[in-house]
């Protein structure tokens, strides 16, 4: 028996769940389930992200403190969860006293081997608020163009980037104030004392999936930095111990103790079970010495990789804990084929969707969906409603009902002594193994897909033998009763291999068939000689006006976001250049995603173009030329974020085929700037 420890990334105490987050947690969920299934020892935790500036000024808006704010917020996800079956076995916050141990102990630990250095940083600091202010909270002059009303990262009109310090003017976006320079001590975390070690780990033991690994190499490439881990007062969070008599507090910077979070809510289960059969050794899971012995793993999206493949993995060696087993990333949600939208009704809320369909629907369909890489899937939701009525409705439940009333009509539910067709079942049952591998690596879909065909099987069985034109006939109640019983049995190995997907299904399940286990080992006994109850409806089809009624349900919750959205996009049919204008629906048929400049050379033999490897969140960098030669040198846009279209058709060039546009502003015969984005865009992320 393995000792698993599995955990999903911590919410963040700001906001609700919605379906996009809801992937992470299915997909963890189910294979812990899975996991379970197998017989292993599996423990799942989670917690909410408590911490930030974020949170403490949502408070101070919403007229409470941050610790009222978090605990709302807290119950609101837990009931959330609780909708969509997720199980964890603990679910606590970042704002606890176990957290605060550990944070402190890993500082401490890093401080004492002299990993931790300070230096000065100079910052915009509002004077009425008195706090340090996020480009994001700052907003002025551009110091280019001279563009109003410009964020203090970069300008969206003339695409420069640049700090916020370097602002005209600037304001603060909380008070109106002027802000003003101010120099902090920081504190900052030696990331490039470990770069060896983490070149090594994320290429070990198969921690991390290939593309991850292979993402994270540009890191490498472009050189590791020191991690700022501090923040200034005031700021909601924990103080940075130790920190000389007579300076200002500082505070760790929340992705510091946020994955401290998980090691916080498995101690805290610890201490819960103290005492108990069902108790747990925190030092068997995390000490460095137990690595070997045990097993964590992170199940994350792909937009938070750097932290927990790197920071995460740094601090941990650094303070003398063990390090993940394996860390996996999954890709974004689509629905409909493009980004969750609020006007389209698509953003949708983890309450709003339970309140109009059953969750479970959505746990099979993010099943078949979901494998081991990391790649944006996609809730199509009219392909979502035939799927799960199909396959859950049309195919797996179907075998009970259609088979169930003879039984107990004709034998009162017994089941024969002696299975009539034990090729079928026991084909089935060896099936149960690649179902099983299939759980472990993650490969739903391809589960999914073996399960349907089991229940392929049985439905061509059933549709061949006829039982309702046997039971018709003299002489043939036995051969009715074998026909059946082998359909139920059937039907119960599906549910066996639906149970880490479908608990509550299976559960029902297990109230008709007269069983208490579903165990993947149970598949191996057979039900021979057996009694069943009278089937009830186990599940209900979608209807198209459920969907219909949940997608309206998410558009009315957003207030008068389709009124605006309306105005801004109303046409005036009197005007004479009407014919120059484009509709939105032209404008959204152009995808332009943040890419970042792996490399940027010379054409040889081409006197206007660059050539660019653009990583724009997919499983192969893009290979794009650009007539910006006499513009730029390639090493001033190597590294840089920047904007690419991405769904141009590929052109085929003497040069090669170029995958896309790169955006530039200006006059091509007087000069072009190439738009660039702040560094904190994510790769991949669609412009709307």
């Amino acid at each position: 028996m393995r000792e698993i420890l599995v955990t999903s990334a911590l919410p963040y105490a700001n906001g609700y769940i919605h379906l996009g987050h809801l992937v992470e947690y299915i997909q963890t969920d189910i294979w812990a389930r899975a996991m379970k299934a197998q017989g292993h020892q599996v423990t799942y935790v989670c917690a909410d992200d408590a911490h930030g500036t974020a949170i403490m000024l949502k408070a101070e808006d919403n007229g409470i403190t941050p610790e009222e704010q978090i605990a709302s917020v807290k119950a609101s996800h837990e009931a959330d969860f609780a909708k969509f079956l997720i199980e964890f076995d603990n679910y606590h916050s970042t704002h606890s006293s176990e957290n605060k141990h550990y944070s402190e102990l890993i500082y401490r630990r890093l401080n004492s081997a002299g990993h931790i250095s300070t230096r000065d940083v100079e910052q915009l600091f509002d004077p009425e608020k008195q706090l340090f202010l996020a480009d994001r909270f700052v907003k002025g002059e551009c110091p280019e163009c001279g563009s109003s009303d410009q964020y203090g990262d970069n300008c969206e009109v003339c695409g420069t980037t640049y700090d916020a310090t370097e602002l005209k003017n600037p304001r603060s976006t909380l008070s109106d104030a002027t802000p003003v320079l101010k120099v902090s001590k920081h504190y900052f975390f030696d990331l490039p004392g470990f770069e060896q070690f983490l070149k090594d780990w994320t290429r070990s033991d198969k921690r991390l999936q290939p593309s991850v690994a292979n993402k994270l190499q540009e890191w490498f490439d472009a050189g590791l930095a020191s991690w700022d881990i501090s923040r200034d007062a005031p700021y909601f969070g924990f103080k940075i111990p130790d920190t000389p008599e007579g300076e200002p507090d500082k505070y760790f910077y929340v992705w510091l103790d946020a994955p401290v979070g998980y090691m916080a809510s498995f101690q805290n289960l610890c201490d819960q079970r103290a005492g108990t059969d069902n108790a747990l050794d925190f030092d068997r899971y995390w000490a460095a010495e137990n690595e070997h012995k045990t097993e964590v793993y992170h199940f994350i999206g792909k937009d938070i990789v750097y932290f927990h493949a790197l920071f995460w993995p740094a601090m941990l060696a650094g303070s003398e804990f063990r390090t993940p087993t394996g860390v996996y990333a999954h890709g974004f949600l689509m629905v409909n084929g493009e980004k969750m939208s609020k006007s389209r009704g698509t953003f949708i809320k983890a309450e709003t969707y339970a309140e109009h369909l059953h969750p479970e629907y959505l746990r099979y369909y993010f099943a078949s969906k979901l494998s081991d890489k990391v790649e944006d899937i996609n809730l199509d939701l009219e392909d979502f409603m035939q799927k799960v009525n199909s396959d859950l409705v049309g195919k797996v439940v179907n075998i009970a009902s259609r088979s169930a009333g003879f039984l107990v009509k004709k034998y009162d539910g017994m089941l024969t002594e002696v299975c009539a067709e034990p090729k079928l079942l026991e084909d089935i049952t060896k099936t149960g193994d690649e179902i099983a591998a299939a759980y472990e690596n993650r490969e739903f879909s391809r589960a999914m897909r073996l399960i349907m065909q089991c229940a392929d099987k049985a439905n061509e069985y059933i549709d061949e033998k006829k039982p309702w034109s046997l039971a018709k006939q003299e002489g043939t109640e036995q051969e009715v009763q074998d026909v059946c019983s082998v359909a139920i049995n059937i039907f119960r190995q599906l549910m066996v291999y639906l149970a880490p997907v479908l608990p509550e299904l299976t559960n029902n399940a297990k109230a008709f068939l007269n069983i208490d286990d579903l165990s993947f080992h149970s598949r191996n006994e057979w039900l021979l000689g057996h009694q069943i109850n009278k089937f009830k409806p186990l599940m209900q089809r979608i209807e198209e006006k459920d969907v219909a009624a949940m997608v309206e349900a998410s558009k009315a919750s957003l207030g008068d976001s389709q009124e605006q959205e309306a105005a801004a996009t109303d046409g005036n049919d009197n005007s004479a250049e009407q014919d120059d204008y484009i509709g939105i629906e032209d404008f959204s048929k152009v995808e332009m995603k943040v890419a970042h400049v792996l490399e940027c050379n010379y054409v040889e033999g081409a006197d206007k173009l660059l050539q660019f490897t653009l990583d724009v969140g997919e499983d192969k960098p893009r290979n794009v030329f650009s007539g910006i030669r006499k513009f730029y040198e390639p090493e001033q846009l190597l590294n840089k974020k920047v904007i690419c279209v991405t769904n141009l058709a590929p052109r085929k060039m003497k040069f090669g085929i170029s995958e896309g546009m790169v955006l530039s502003t200006g006059n091509p015969k007087t000069g072009l700037t190439v738009v660039t984005l702040p560094d904190d865009c994510v790769v991949g992320d669609v412009l709307a």
